[in-house]
């Protein structure tokens, strides 16, 4: 039987990775979870929709520009069997054309390499 961690799995353990990697890269430490997911019910979900929540926003954010993007979003999934939505889609296009950098990422490792490279492509600007 093969293991496929969850999503959330996934990214406790990217979030172990940053850490790892803060004495070279400090700026991990401005990386957050935007907490859009998750069941909710109706009135729960009415009341996050009010204060802004938005279906398909990426899953993490480090705000640190580099090669002349203005930061990275990350919409995590697990290794197998992850897929994007309709909303994640259109978010990913859209912050792409604002300047970003918007990927899709299939667990902890991929997901900590799309970050160091972001990272190091900025140590040459």
């Amino acid at each position: 039987m093969r293991i496929n961690p969850t999503e959330a799995d996934e990214q406790k353990a990217l979030f172990e990775l940053c850490e790892f990697h803060r004495h070279r890269y400090p700026q991990l430490a401005l990386m957050f979870h935007i907490p859009n997911g998750g069941k909710r019910d109706a009135r729960e979900a009415a009341h996050f929709k009010a204060q802004g929540v938005k279906a398909g926003v990426p899953d993490l954010f480090l705000p640190v520009p580099s090669s002349g993007y203005h930061g990275l979003f990350i919409e995590m999934k697990r290794r197998d069997g992850g897929r994007l939505s309709e909303y994640q889609k259109q978010w990913i296009d859209a912050l792409k054309k604002q300047g970003y950098q918007a990927i899709v990422c299939f667990g902890a490792e991929a997901a900590i390499e799309v970050i160091l490279n972001y990272l190091k492509r900025s140590e040459k600007n």
